[in-house]
C-alpha cells in the first residue's frame, strides 16, 4: 500500500505522525483488462457510516485515513452499491482535474443539488457544462471584479458600525448578511435595500426564505429524499415552487426591459447572451443558473470568512500579525498578509470536503484500480493536513503562506481543473475586503477557548456555532 501517516481521529486533539518514504506513482485511467481492486471500505453499515459522516465529516475523514490509508471507500445511505471511493493524494487530484471532462463528470449532477438547481453550470457535464461556463465567465474577471470592490467595501462598512464592544455573536449570519448584498448586486443589479412592493424586494425575501429553510437540521432528510430524483418533490418543491415565482417574474421585467438599460448584471448578460446557433436561454435556464450563483456564491463565502474568524481568534500570533501588518504595515505588507491568512484558513477549513466525478473508463489511484462508472471523490480536508505538503499541518500557520502560491493539486477549496469554481475571483476579493476592512475597525476574541466543532449542511461544511466572536474594541480608523 501507498506511505501512511497517523493523522488523528480529531484534529484538534492531537499532532498527526510524519510520513514514510516516497509517494505513490502518479494515478491515471488503467487500460481496459487490467486487474481491479477495490479500495478497502469502513467497517460500517452504510446508514451508520452516513450518520457518522453527517455527524462530524472531519473526525470521520481522519481516522478513516489513519486506519485505511490514502485510498478507502465510503458507502452512503441509498448508493448500497455504489460506493464512493475516496482519496487524499494530490497525485490522485491531478488525474482527476487533468483528464477530458468526459472521462470525469461532475457528481454534482446526481447530488442533491440537482432538484433545486435543474440544469446549471454545477449540475452539468460536457458540452453543456462548457457551454454555460463560457457564458458566465465574463462578470466573474478582471474589471468586472474592481467594480463590485467599492461596493462590497461599502456594505461590510456598514455591517462593522453596528459593532458594539462587549456583543458576542456569530460571524457566520453577519457574512451572510455582506455576502447575500454584494451577490445580490452583482448577479440583479440590486444595490441597497429594494423598494417594498418591488421584483426585487420579493427576490431577495424569497431567497433569505430559502436560505433559512435549508440551515434547519431537518433539511437534510429533504435532501436525501430527493437524491436521484431530477425534479424536486415534497418540501422541496414546495419551497423552489414559491422561490421560483419570485425568480420568474423578475426575469420577465427585466426582459421586458431595453436591452440598452439592462446594466451589466449577471441577469441582463444572460438575457443578451446566445448560444453557437444564436439562441436566446429560456427563463427557465437562465432561473438555474441565478439560483446557482446566489447559492454558491452567498453561503460558501460567508462560511468560509466565519471559519476564518473561527480559527483567527483562537491562534493570537496568526491574529496580531494580520492586525499589524492592517493597521500599521505597508499596502504591500497589508495584502500579502491578508491573502496568506486566507489561503490557511481555507486549507484548515474548505467549506467544501469533497469534490466528486464518476470515472468513466477503469482507473487508478495509487495501487487500487477501480472499474469503470465508479465515484472518486477527494478528501480535501485530509490532502489539506498532509505532512508532506504542509510542515505542521495542524497548526494554523498563515505565514506559511507568505510569497507561496497555493498549490494546484494541494490546495483545492475551489476545485480544479474544468470544473474548477467559476466564481472564485469574486470570492477571494469578498474575503480580502471583508477580512482587511473588519481588522482595521474592531478587534475580536474569541466567546469560549475550545475550537468549534463543524457540522456538515448541504454539501457543506461550516462551524456549528456560526463562528462566535466578542467585540473588544474598536480601532481608530
Amino acid at each position: 500500500m501507498a506511505t501512511t501517516m497517523t493523522p488523528p481521529a480529531d484534529p484538534d486533539a492531537a499532532t498527526p505522525g510524519l510520513l514514510g518514504s516516497a509517494p505513490p506513482s502518479p494515478a491515471g485511467p488503467v487500460p481496459a483488462g487490467g486487474m481491479l481492486r477495490p479500495a478497502p471500505s469502513l467497517g460500517l453499515s452504510s446508514g451508520h457510516q452516513t450518520l457518522r459522516f453527517l455527524r462530524r465529516p472531519l473526525p470521520f475523514l481522519f481516522q478513516a485515513r489513519r486506519e485505511l490509508g490514502e485510498t478507502f471507500a465510503l458507502r452512503v445511505i441509498g448508493r448500497e452499491n455504489d460506493p464512493i471511493t475516496l482519496t487524499t493524494h494530490p497525485d490522485h487530484a491531478r488525474s482527476l482535474f487533468t483528464a477530458s471532462p468526459d472521462l470525469v463528470p461532475s457528481m454534482t449532477a446526481e447530488s442533491p443539488l440537482r432538484p433545486v438547481l435543474g440544469r446549471s453550470v454545477l449540475t452539468s457535464n460536457g458540452e453543456r457544462h462548457l457551454r454555460q461556463r463560457r457564458l458566465l465567465l465574463p462578470p466573474f474577471h478582471g474589471d468586472a471584479i474592481a467594480r463590485y470592490a467599492a461596493a462590497i467595501e461599502d456594505v461590510v462598512t456598514r455591517e462593522v458600525d453596528r459593532w458594539l464592544p462587549g456583543r458576542v455573536f456569530a460571524t457566520a449570519p453577519r457574512m451572510q448578511s455582506v455576502t447575500l448584498d454584494v451577490i445580490m448586486a452583482g448577479i440583479f443589479g440590486v444595490e441597497g435595500e429594494p423598494a417594498p412592493g418591488s421584483h426585487e424586494r420579493g427576490l431577495r425575501d424569497a431567497t433569505r426564505r430559502l436560505l433559512r429553510l435549508s440551515e434547519r437540521p431537518a433539511w437534510q432528510v429533504v435532501e436525501l429524499m430527493n437524491v436521484g430524483h431530477p425534479e424536486p418533490r415534497g418540501v422541496l418543491k414546495l419551497a423552489l415552487d414559491y422561490l421560483d415565482g419570485h425568480y420568474l417574474r423578475t426575469i420577465a421585467a427585466r426582459r421586458r426591459t431595453p436591452a440598452a438599460d439592462r446594466g451589466t448584471d449577471v441577469l441582463s448578460l444572460l438575457l443578451s447572451a446566445t448560444d453557437e446557433e444564436g439562441r436566446h436561454l429560456t427563463d427557465r435556464e437562465i432561473r438555474d443558473e441565478l439560483l446557482t450563483l446566489v447559492l454558491a456564491g452567498h453561503e460558501t463565502t460567508a462560511n468560509q470568512l466565519a471559519w476564518t474568524f473561527e480559527r483567527l481568534v483562537r491562534t493570537p500570533h496568526a491574529y496580531a500579525g494580520l492586525r499589524d501588518a492592517v493597521r500599521g504595515g505597508s499596502d504591500a505588507e497589508a495584502t500579502a498578509m491578508v491573502d496568506a491568512t486566507i489561503h490557511e484558513a481555507m486549507r484548515v477549513r474548505p467549506v467544501i470536503p469533497l469534490i466528486g466525478r464518476r470515472v468513466q473508463a477503469e482507473w487508478q489511484l495509487g495501487e487500487y484500480h477501480l472499474p469503470a462508472r465508479s465515484i472518486v471523490s477527494v478528501a480535501i480536508p485530509v490532502l489539506h493536513h498532509r505532512a508532506d505538503l504542509y510542515p505542521e499541518p495542524f497548526a494554523f500557520r498563515p505565514e506559511r503562506f507568505l510569497g507561496v502560491k497555493p498549490g494546484t493539486y494541494t490546495w483545492l477549496p475551489f476545485g480544479g481543473g474544468t470544473r474548477r469554481c467559476l466564481g472564485a475571483a469574486l470570492a477571494m476579493a469578498e474575503q480580502r475586503i471583508v477580512l482587511r476592512t473588519i481588522e482595521q475597525r474592531v478587534d475580536l476574541a474569541a466567546d469560549r477557548p475550545e475550537p468549534e466543532r463543524e457540522q456538515h449542511r448541504n454539501v457543506t461544511m461550516i462551524p456549528k456555532r456560526g463562528g462566535r466572536v466578542r467585540v473588544v474594541g474598536l480601532a481608530r480608523v
